[in-house]
């Protein structure tokens, strides 16, 4: 991992905070800019960074626009990345974040994949938790528990040098947008998300991500060109994209979501396999995939597990040719996605050169268990080192 080399580190402790001119009322959970993702808190984190005098002090201001040259070496050449992660108000009444250094050690990666300055990650971290100190109470109060707010740290390079170069001045923000939780239902004694995602698998020309590329960083320049495929798959009434690579029609992302299948094996096993992190870079290390993964060895464990959940857990590659012959052969159990704001999400469909591969929903109680471990952990109804306490004026 690189290690910050700046004049300045960034340096939490040389927070600055400013008032809020005029506070917006918290939404109710129904108003219909909280599910367009439109609803955002007072106030936001930024900190400027130059080659010159590295980080300046880190300023607690209200949400609104930032401001950039039309030449900048963001819009100019997507030198731009961030994370994605939550703040969620516990059954407990207290404030957690869901393994956030990961996030931050992992928005690092991907800022100094594009030639954006290191950082701390602990560092981030801190000014993370005041951002969440400051502004969760307000709006995931607590006699709203299972609610949550989405965290955005973004980095971008401000450079306005037209010129083809590492930037040599950058910005970071980190703000908050109030987000809506998954609508469930209970599909046989479980809860399950109200309908199983629909997926379309990529065309043989589409590719989202190539060996030595970006797809394990979590950067702009790997969203906007999917937003074409995105879009016809939405046309045709799919959710996402079930994005494939090489001639084997390898399974790489959904969407934005990594992905897991539940399959039989020839003998009888059952096995939950997701697409590996290798050499090849295709895939994105989630938080919620790394934690669905370590969950799932320690709960579906052929020596502590009952025999109807005993479940060996792969990271590996997976072709569609594999699961078409799993599906057609009655082996096919489960295909769900996760993701920070996708959640944790059963598939019911694949579509795949013009046939429908048709996924049950229920067959097993693996996906359930699972959602329901991590929502036991997220909100505070069993304890978990995989948290951080948010603390509260």
């Amino acid at each position: 991992m690189a290690v910050e080399t700046s004049p300045a580190p960034l340096d939490a402790s040389r927070l600055e905070i400013n008032a809020v001119p005029n506070p917006n009322p918290a939404p109710d959970i129904d108003d219909p800019d909280v599910m367009k993702v439109k609803t955002f808190t007072d106030r936001m984190i930024t900190a400027s960074w130059t080659e010159e005098r590295g980080w300046a002090n880190p300023q607690v201001v209200p949400y609104g626009p930032i401001s950039l040259m039309p030449s900048a070496s963001a819009l100019q050449y997507a030198t731009q990345c961030f994370e994605g992660m939550k703040v969620f108000r516990g059954y407990d009444g207290r404030l957690r974040l869901f393994r956030p250094l990961y996030n931050c050690e992992r928005m690092l990666k991907s800022a100094t994949r594009i030639s954006l300055p290191a950082f701390d990650p602990q560092e981030l971290l801190k000014l993370i938790h005041k951002l969440c100190e400051l502004e969760a109470p307000k709006w995931l109060p607590k006699d709203k528990p299972g609610s949550a707010l989405y965290l955005r740290p973004t980095m971008i390079g401000s450079d306005s040098s037209l010129g083809f170069k590492v930037p040599e001045e950058a910005q970071l923000y980190i703000f908050m947008v109030y987000w809506p939780g998954p609508k469930l239902v209970t599909v046989n004694g479980g809860a399950a998300l109200q309908a199983g995602a629909r997926l379309l698998a990529s065309s043989v020309s589409a590719v989202r991500a190539w060996p030595g590329g970006t797809g394990s960083a979590k950067v702009g320049g790997n969203y906007g060109p999917a937003l074409a495929e995105h879009g016809l798959a939405k046309k045709q009434g799919y959710d996402q994209v079930l994005w494939l690579f090489g001639p084997d029609r390898q399974i790489t992302e959904a969407g934005a979501t990594n992905i897991f299948v539940i399959w039989k094996t020839l003998s009888g096993a059952l096995q939950m396999v997701t697409p590996p992190l290798d050499k090849d870079g295709l895939i994105l290390a989630g938080n919620t995939r790394r934690s669905i993964i370590e969950l799932a060895q320690d709960m579906f464990s052929t020596e502590t597990a009952s025999k109807e959940l005993q479940c060996e857990v792969l990271e590996r590659k997976i072709t569609m040719s594999e699961v078409e012959e799993a599906s057609s052969n009655g082996r096919l159990m489960s295909v769900f996605v996760v993701g920070t704001a996708f959640w944790i999400q059963e598939v019911s469909e694949i579509g795949f050169d013009g046939k429908s591969i048709e996924v049950d929903i229920g067959v097993t109680t693996h996906v359930p268990l699972l959602r329901e471990r991590m929502t036991e952990i997220m909100f505070g109804k069993r304890e978990s080192d995989w948290v951080d306490i948010v603390q509260e004026s």
